[in-house]
C-alpha cells in the first residue's frame, strides 16, 4: 500500500476521537496527517511526510489556542439574578435607615433594605443606588 493511503487511514482514526470527544486538537492533527499524505502523494520522503505533518499540527494547534485565548474573556459579561441589581436605582417607598425595616422598589418589585451607613436615612420618594444585596435585603446608598 503506498504511504499516502496510511496517512489518509491515519487522518480517519484521529477523525474518530474529534467526534467522540469533541476535542479540537484531534482534529488538527488529522489535517497535518492529510498534508503528510498530500506530501506523500507528491513524491515526498518520509521525512518529508513526518516534518509537514509536525509542522501543520502543531502550527494549528498553536493558532488555535491563540485565538480560542483571545475569544475566551471577549465577549459581553451578562448578570443575573442579584448580580444584575447591583448598581441599580431603586425608589424609596417606606423610610430605609441603617436598621432595616425599609422599603424600596426595585426592578419592578419591593424589597426590604438598609442603608449602607447606619447613620444615613432616606425618605420616601428619594431615589437610592444599590450596593448589594444581603439575602433579601437592598443595601442602599
Amino acid at each position: 500500500m503506498d504511504a499516502w493511503v496510511w496517512w489518509l487511514i491515519a487522518a480517519v482514526g484521529l477523525g474518530i476521537p474529534l467526534v467522540l470527544t469533541a476535542m479540537p486538537e484531534f482534529g488538527m492533527f488529522a489535517v497535518g496527517a492529510v498534508a503528510g499524505a498530500i506530501v506523500a502523494a507528491l513524491g515526498g520522503g518520509i521525512v518529508a511526510q513526518v516534518l509537514v505533518f509536525v509542522v501543520v499540527s502543531v502550527a494549528l494547534v498553536s493558532v488555535v489556542r491563540v485565538v480560542a485565548a483571545r475569544h475566551r474573556g471577549d465577549g459581553p459579561q451578562f448578570s443575573s439574578g442579584i448580580d444584575a441589581l447591583r448598581g441599580r436605582r431603586a425608589v424609596v417607598l417606606e423610610r430605609v435607615d441603617g436598621g432595616g425595616g425599609g422599603r424600596v422598589k426595585l426592578a419592578g418589585e419591593i424589597w426590604s433594605a438598609r442603608a449602607l451607613d447606619e447613620t444615613q436615612s432616606f425618605e420616601p420618594g428619594q431615589q437610592v443606588d444599590v450596593v448589594e444585596i444581603d439575602g433579601a435585603t437592598a443595601v442602599v446608598m
